[in-house]
């Protein structure tokens, strides 16, 4: 039997979902014996590691003293953290690209404008970079510019929270409103929302802020609820478990870094519940379209809302959205399905008559053709966070 030692916290929700994909590998491939104690992400190594005689470490090494303390073992290790760079160990990650795309997607579909990025240090940790980094590159693509605040985040040493949070909230009384804010994780994302309410910034009217990793518990204690991205971190856990597997077993193991997407999918909340466009009609059918698309609406139902010209007000919204009434009222009923496949076990045909598809088929047909999969294998990919 293996003995493999899991070196993950259990305070953050990514790392939990890292550890119920490992559990699921074990169900499948197992047994281990496996080496697990509580403790945070900032702890140092374990004493116990020194002369641990394991076969495989599956750690979140987040400083080089850990990561000394793994190297000197000798043991076959795969980090799934990413924070240190040319450890000589393999890494299975989250691929940020697009996940910056999905937040950039989500904040321009509630009609904004104007954009931002809050995050922790450049060189703190590399992945959160190129998250910053690609949110960058979205917004430019589109013709604007994003603004940046970098929150001081020392990992041994409290800093100043009423000072760092009256340094935030001055940064977003000077933003143009309304802003869309994509905050490099949860926990960054409660800060923003926080210092609003410091700075008397109405959320989400003025501001609508989405985070990354979707912790329910983190999420829905914010004022308001927070919209995260949801990264689908057990399925990292699941494939780094395979890798270690693989690398225990003296195959050859990649020396690049596994990067794994796309993310499942927003978890819309109220931080994002706003649209913000001038042009009034198009603004009431938008919101009519997200407030009955699962009823069964059709695009006449939208059209019958014009003052004047239905072919006119079809070109405004599409002017707007980037794309045709019958494309958004498809893409509203897929992530109200999407939902339901990841949170609920009702059957696929229930699912598809209660997000406004006229049949199962036809629903399994466009879920198909938009998402690459079928909707079993979507829900498939959630079976183990029960």
């Amino acid at each position: 039997m293996l003995h493999v030692a899991l070196l993950i916290e259990t305070s953050r929700e990514y790392a939990r979902g890292l550890l119920r994909g490992v559990a699921r590998y074990h169900r499948e491939f197992g047994p281990w014996s496996i080496f697990f104690e509580p403790h945070g992400l900032h702890d140092p190594p374990p004493s116990w590691l020194k002369n641990w005689k394991g076969d495989g470490i599956l750690a979140r090494i987040d400083d080089q003293q850990m990561a000394d303390a793994i190297l000197a073992t000798g043991i076959p290790a795969v980090d799934v953290r990413g924070a240190y760079q040319d450890l000589g160990l393999p890494f299975i990650g989250v691929d940020n690209k697009p996940v910056s795309q999905l937040a950039f997607d989500h904040l321009k579909d509630c009609g904004l404008r104007h954009f931002a990025f809050c995050g922790t240090p450049r060189g703190e940790n590399p992945n959160q970079d190129r998250r910053c980094d690609f949110f960058i590159e979205q917004v430019n693509q589109a013709g604007a510019e994003c603004e940046v605040f970098l929150v001081e985040q020392r990992k041994r040493k409290t800093p100043d929270w009423e000072k760092q949070q009256q340094k935030l909230a001055e940064w977003l009384r000077t933003l143009p409103k309304p802003v869309g804010i994509m905050a490099c994780h949860d926990d960054c994302g409660r800060q923003v929302l926080d210092a609003c309410r410091r700075a008397e910034i109405q959320v989400p009217d003025e501001v609508a802020v989405i985070g990354v990793d979707n912790d329910p518990y983190l999420c829905n204690l914010c004022t308001p609820p927070l919209t995260s991205i949801d990264v689908n971190s057990s399925r990292i856990g699941f494939e780094a478990a395979k890798l270690l597997h693989a690398y225990m077993e003296g195959k050859k193991v990649p020396a690049e870094a596994v990067l794994l997407g796309p993310p499942s999918g927003v978890a819309a909340r109220q931080s994002t519940d706003m649209l913000s466009v001038e042009d009034e009609e198009v603004a009431s059918a938008i919101r009519f379209i997200r407030e009955k698309a699962v009823e069964g609406i059709l695009v006449q139902d939208v059209l019958k809302l014009a003052s004047r010209s239905p072919s006119t007000l079809e070109r405004r919204i599409k002017k707007i959205l980037g794309r045709t009434i019958k494309a958004e009222i498809t893409r509203i009923r897929l992530t109200r399905a999407k939902l339901l496949l990841s949170e609920t076990e009702l059957p696929i045909s229930k699912i598809a008559i209660r997000t406004g598809f006229s049949e199962p088929k036809y629903f399994c047909d466009v879920f198909r053709k938009n998402e690459n999969m079928t909707a079993t294998a979507y829900r498939n990919q959630f079976r183990d966070r029960e």
